[in-house]
């Protein structure tokens, strides 16, 4: 019987993706003016970090994010480490995020030497659950006289908080803002995986002070290796440009630096493709919403939870995701997928099980570990 279902699932898959012979879980596509615009950057010689395609990238994410400034970044982990830093995140200070999230912010809190605070998951939508978090905060933490969130378990100070629309699934963002506002920490919106997405027909990144993006090969737009921060905070967005160029001064010849800086700012040949895949970004949504709608009417038909995406939401369905019943099924699922030509995946591993955050304090996690136990993505390519 569990061979049939399987045997029913692999096949399904197999007809969205006919001319594969192994179906990859997210490709790139390449179809319009990538090449010339790559050979562009390399006739001009401005490969590096000075170049044209390096301001149409910041104009055109804020045309499709609704931000009003843009900063290119070599990719989606060193944004979430300058979000932080421009939340005067400190060593010793705690941020409250997701276990069930990509290594990246985990490890961006913890190059400033701040720590993670693990909060609970909603099962429909895969993002930080509003009532785990302010449940979190109601037990566990009070507003001192200088005005900041304290933990009061550790004694450090909360400083930010780091949601994720998981999957380029929106989660509900702004019941998060809500709570982040009343206990004075800055919301940070991890949109790694969520270009093309909404909540409330607002796009995602744009709701807190700074929201982050990823352009890394497997995304839905890629650039190979690349990174986006957007904020409507005109100093905010200035000190990022600046700390992502090595915090150098303006000057005909000679290099001075004013502070400790990053080199972090996106290649001109990076952007170059980007900006021609950010051409084609409606076009990719709409394409992968196509499939997205398929899978849910298959898996709905066969009694398979498939996760779609939550009321007055418009995901990117950056990679589609079911549900099995237990945690053997899964692995049932993902070694038959496998080893017949279709590339599926389960969940990361939850932070919290990590060996670096296994003693790092958290909420529940009920509804991570659930979701852990039973989660498979499946391939989610634009056809």
């Amino acid at each position: 019987m569990q061979i049939t279902l399987f045997e029913n699932i692999v096949n399904f898959i197999k007809e969205k993706f006919p001319s594969k012979d192994f179906i990859p879980l997210h490709e790139p596509i390449f179809r319009g003016n990538e090449r010339q615009y790559v050979n562009e950057t390399i006739d001009s010689t401005f490969v590096s970090s000075v170049g044209s395609f390096v301001s149409q990238f910041e104009e055109m994410m804020c045309k499709i994010t609704g931000s009003k400034y843009a900063v290119a970044i070599v990719n989606g982990t060193s944004a979430l480490h300058m979000a932080l830093l421009l939340s005067n995140v400190k060593k010793g200070d705690e941020v409250l995020t997701q276990s069930l999230t990509f290594i990246a912010t985990c490890n961006a809190v913890s190059y400033l030497g701040a720590s993670p605070i693990f909060i609970d998951v909603d099962i429909d939508s895969l993002g930080m659950s509003p009532k785990s978090l302010l449940n979190y905060l109601k037990n566990n933490a009070e507003i001192r006289k200088d005005g900041y969130c304290y933990n009061t378990l550790s004694g450090k100070r909360i400083k930010a908080c780091v949601p994720m629309h998981t999957f380029g699934l929106p989660c509900r963002i702004d019941e998060l803002l809500e709570i982040c506002q009343e206990w004075n920490i800055k919301l940070i919106e991890d949109s790694a995986e969520s270009i093309g997405s909404y909540y409330k027909e607002k796009h995602t990144g744009s709701f807190g002070e700074i929201g982050v993006f990823s352009f890394n090969g497997n995304k839905t737009i890629t650039c190979g290796g690349g990174g986006a921060l957007i904020t409507n905070n005109r100093d905010l967005a200035i000190k990022a440009k600046h700390l992502t160029t090595q915090a150098k001064l303006p000057h005909q010849w000679a290099f001075i630096h004013d502070e400790i800086g990053y080199n972090y700012r996106m290649p001109n040949l990076n952007a170059a493709l980007a900006c021609a895949q950010l051409e084609q970004l409606f076009e990719f949504v709409e394409n992968k919403r196509g499939l997205a709608k398929e899978y849910s009417n298959f898996f709905s038909s066969i009694n398979l939870k498939y996760i779609d995406e939550i009321d007055q939401a418009k995901a990117n369905y950056w990679l589609n995701a079911i549900l099995f019943r237990n945690i053997e099924e899964r692995d049932d699922f993902l070694k038959f997928a496998n080893n017949n030509g279709v590339m599926s995946r389960p969940a990361w591993e939850l932070m919290h099980k990590l060996p670096m955050f296994e003693n790092s304090l958290r909420a529940d996690l009920s509804n991570s570990e659930w979701l852990s136990d039973r989660l498979v993505n499946i391939p989610s390519s634009v056809r």
